[in-house]
């Protein structure tokens, strides 16, 4: 009985545990289920706030949208409204322009009308008065304006042909300017004698010789004139032969280098000198017809090297001959004309100068006979002829050799005063400056270019000496003639000395 008791004791305290084990899990699945139905409830909560905030969020959003295309609607329909009423005024005035143009038409019309109606009563008593008839009438009418239109004509072509006078010279400075920088030359003057410079002055008695025979020996061989004077250490030899002078110089240099001087040795020397110089001359007609790119005939080329040692006006005749040569080929290429026959034209235009001193008759026609029997060209022979323009000009490079030669002489020094002339012109300087009161002192400077005037301070004022050096420009272009422009240059100093003691 004991055992079934504590049996059913056990079983009861069993059943009772298992209840209220029961009991408290479905108390703990109650609250579990109450927590997920309250977070279940919270989150949905949750996403309803944010659908809703985002709904209105797009509904203000849609909203503004909506109010500003109102706006916009709006806008264009007040746009549109100003523009139907600016349409309508534009329509209105259109109007009222074409019933302006119609009635101005009708009275047009009317007038042409009336026009035609006075013109046909002008034309029958200009008929009646006139007695012409239309045709008649217009006739001279046609006569008149054909008078009137040749005037305008000769008119017209009278201007056309002054004006193309005028860019034709114009053109024509154009070219020349152009081919006178594209060329610069040296200018060499060449003079009448030759300085020898010697080592010592005791070669000078050996070069005279006993009782002067071999300085006499050596003008025999030579054909020129020694000048032994006191001037130290130089011996001068002067000829107006250009030739002569340079084989005389170079004979001299010869043997005063060696030392043996006696008649023997100075014909020897001079000899074979000569020779040298006659193959220079030669070397140099070959190099300026190669420089032009030119072939000469062998004579004409020799007496092209003669002009190395000739000189004009004191320019030296080669280089002359070669600048001419130079600026003719410059103008003919501008002028689309033959630069290789111009060139020729040019160089051989003054060959007549290596025969002149030597035969009777002027360098152009000396040169027209050299030129011929060397078998020229008719226009090499008419430049030579014509260059200086004492016979017409037969061609075009003629008028180029003339144009060319002017410009070659033209050059500074190119034509060289005689020394007195010089001399002359720059005391005339100077005394027209002192010709004028308060000046002090006048200086002819840079060969004649400038007059330097010193001022007194005292008798002039700066307003005085700006006058004064303008009435000297003045009288000098008055009462001088010189190339170029001559440069005044007054100046007034004043100067204040003190002592200290």
């Amino acid at each position: 009985m004991l055992g079934a008791g504590i049996v059913y004791f056990i079983s009861r305290l069993q059943s009772s545990g298992l209840r209220a084990a029961g009991l408290k899990a479905r108390r703990e699945a109650e609250d579990d289920a109450r927590r997920v139905r309250e977070s279940a409830r919270l989150e949905a909560e949750a996403e309803v706030l944010r659908l809703r905030e985002a709904f209105e969020a797009e509904k203000r959003e849609a909203m503004t949208e909506v109010r500003e295309e109102k706006k916009n609607l709006l806008k264009r329909e007040d746009t549109l409204d100003r523009k139907t009423s600016l349409i309508e005024k534009k329509e209105q005035q259109l109007e009222k322009s074409e019933r302006r143009v119609a009635e101005l038409e009708q009275a047009a019309l009317a007038k042409q009308g009336a026009a035609e109606k006075l013109v046909v009563e002008q034309k029958e008593t200009l008929q009646r008065l006139s007695g012409l008839s239309a045709e008649k009438a217009r006739l001279l009418l046609f006569e008149r304006l054909e008078r009137e239109l040749d005037n305008e004509v000769q008119q017209l072509t009278q201007r056309k042909y002054e004006r193309a006078v005028e860019q034709a010279d114009e053109k024509a400075r154009e070219v020349i300017l152009d081919s006178i920088q594209r060329l610069a030359t040296d200018v060499v003057a060449e003079m009448t004698v030759a300085a020898i410079d010697l080592p010592s002055d005791e070669l000078k008695g050996r070069i005279i010789g006993r009782d002067g025979r071999n300085i006499r020996a050596f003008e025999r061989a030579t054909g020129v004139e020694v000048v032994v004077d006191d001037t130290p250490g130089v011996v001068v030899v002067s000829t107006f032969d250009a030739v002569r002078r340079e084989i005389a110089r170079r004979t001299l240099e010869k043997l005063v280098k060696d030392g043996r001087i006696h008649p023997a040795r100075i014909e020897e020397v001079a000899k074979r000198t000569e020779a040298e110089v006659l193959k220079t001359i030669d070397e140099a007609g070959r190099q300026a017809a190669m420089d032009l790119s030119l072939s000469l005939n062998p004579k004409l080329t020799h007496l092209l090297g003669r002009l190395k040692f000739r000189t004009s006006y004191g320019q030296n005749a080669l280089l002359h001959s070669l600048e001419v040569a130079h600026v003719c080929g410059m103008l003919a290429a501008e002028l689309k004309l033959d630069p290789q026959l111009a060139r020729r034209c040019g160089l051989l235009h003054d060959i007549g100068k290596a025969l002149d001193q030597e035969s009777e008759g002027t360098h152009p026609e000396l040169g027209v006979e050299a030129a011929a029997r060397a078998d020229e060209r008719p226009e090499v022979l008419d430049a030579i002829r014509s260059h200086h323009d004492t016979t017409s000009a037969k061609s075009l490079y003629t008028l180029l050799v003339q144009i060319a030669d002017a410009i070659s002489a033209s050059r500074p020094g190119a034509r060289r005063e005689s020394i007195e002339n010089y001399v002359k012109r720059l005391e005339k300087l100077e005394q027209i400056a002192y010709s004028f009161p308060g000046i002090e002192k006048a200086f002819a400077i840079q060969a004649g270019r400038e007059v330097r005037v010193i001022a007194q301070p005292e008798n002039l004022s700066e307003a005085d000496c700006q006058r004064v050096a303008r009435e000297i420009a003045q009288k000098v272009e008055n009462e001088l003639s010189y190339p170029g422009e001559v440069r005044i240059t007054l100046i007034r100093e004043a100067r204040f000395i003190e002592y200290a003691r």
